[in-house]
């Protein structure tokens, strides 16, 4: 799959691990470059169901964003880059057709108020 970044230092943290391991901490940077090397290798959002990380699609607020675990409490969240996001008459995205994404984020979102 391809992956883009909407946060410069999280394209930063991927390219460097010793940045990744400054800023992240080495248990969390090991982690964030495993599920990154896993989401390359995989064809599709259909695949990521079968990876180690917990894949799971958000809602709510975060809908059509997706997250993974890194070490708890912390999730790494990102979304298809696709525009528009291929989906089917009942409104879900069709897992299959989304080949790429774009990683946003490394939170603890259930603290958030």
């Amino acid at each position: 799959m391809i992956i883009t970044f909407a946060d410069r230092n999280l394209r930063k943290y991927a390219n460097n691990n010793k940045l990744a391991n400054k800023k992240m901490g080495a248990k969390r940077a090991k982690i964030y470059q495993k599920r990154l090397d896993d989401m390359a290798a995989a064809d599709s959002f259909d695949d990521l169901k079968f990876l180690p990380g917990r894949y799971h699609q958000l809602s709510e607020n975060r809908k059509d964003k997706w997250a993974c675990d890194l070490d708890h409490p912390y999730r790494l969240v990102f979304e298809p880059a696709e525009v528009p996001i291929p989906k089917g008459e009942d409104g879900k995205q069709i897992l299959i057709e989304i080949k790429s994404l774009e990683i946003i984020e490394v939170i603890n979102y259930h603290k958030e108020g």
